[in-house]
């Protein structure tokens, strides 16, 4: 399989992945980007769902008190991780195992070393597309990642809330227009949920929604202030700058209020231009 060599957080992670098919890219480095640092205190985090580990292995980088497993079910993607971990030296805090949210047993779990109810964190971003709905995708690979069937985030919040401990913090990235389902399949799962947008342009609407939720919680829905990725002559925002080139979490890099991890409401960025990044879920 053809793979690229790129670079991440301004060339501070090398990421191997398909030339062909879904390929890592904003998403994964914004929804890692939400993870709080803890103050340094030792925290676990799962990844579900990780493709080549981009998401997790950004975390792992910017958080050294950080324990991170990846879960991934297609063999290749496994790989990739796997040879990610090692040529990024994160061998000591993150590891790969192979197994399907949708499905994967509590025995299975156990097999593989993996403790349900045991992470402070879980993050995950799902595919996006409906199976069936528009065209598929020509590569295998890429189908897996952008589409699923319409019920398909149901068993994957199931596993997040089954991996997280009580207390624990759901992060997952998404479509906009997956909000409302996603509340739907979070509740009596999560509390406290509270969603994040992510825009494109300032004063358009946001492409997409990072939405966080705590295990046990019973606080109510919060929908914050978005921020945005470009100013007016489309270049990255000093936020967005922060983020993707120089690995700062989103409260650092776009200024939150409060404690870091929490969710937290943005100061307001400069005007933005569109996302080019366009990527799509699963990884």
């Amino acid at each position: 399989m053809p793979v690229s060599d790129d670079a991440f957080l301004g060339g501070r992670l090398r990421i191997l992945q398909p030339r062909q098919g879904y390929r890592a890219g904003l998403d994964a480095v914004m929804l890692a980007a939400a993870v709080g640092d803890r103050e340094g205190a030792p925290f676990s985090v799962l990844d579900a769902g990780a493709g080549v580990g981009t998401a997790g292995l950004c975390v792992a980088w910017r958080c050294p008190a950080a324990r991170v497993v990846l879960v991934e079910r297609e063999p290749e993607l496994v790989a990739l991780a796997r040879e990610n971990i090692a040529r990024n030296a994160l061998g000591d805090r993150v590891t790969i195992v192979e197994a399907d949210v949708s499905h994967v047993t509590r025995a299975e779990l156990s097999a593989l070393d993996v403790a349900e109810g045991a992470f402070d964190q879980v993050i995950a971003n799902p595919p996006y597309h409906a199976e069936g709905a528009g065209t598929a995708a020509p590569h295998a690979l890429k189908a897996a990642a952008y589409a699923m069937p319409l019920a398909g985030l149901d068993p994957w919040c199931r596993f997040l809330a089954r991996m997280a401990r009580p207390g624990g913090e759901a992060l997952i990235i998404h479509k906009t227009a997956a909000l409302p389902h996603l509340m739907q399949v979070l509740t009596g799962r999560f509390g406290g949920l509270t969603a994040l947008p992510l825009h494109s342009f300032a004063g358009e609407p946001a492409g997409r929604i990072l939405l966080r939720g705590v295990k046990g919680s019973r606080a109510p829905f919060r929908l914050e202030a978005g921020i945005w990725l470009h100013d007016a002559e489309n270049r990255f925002t000093p936020g967005a700058e922060g983020v993707l080139r120089l690995g700062q979490s989103l409260a650092v890099a776009y200024g939150l209020s409060g404690t870091e991890g929490d969710a937290q409401t943005p100061a307001l960025q400069s005007p933005s231009a569109p996302d080019t990044s366009s990527q799509g879920g699963g990884e």
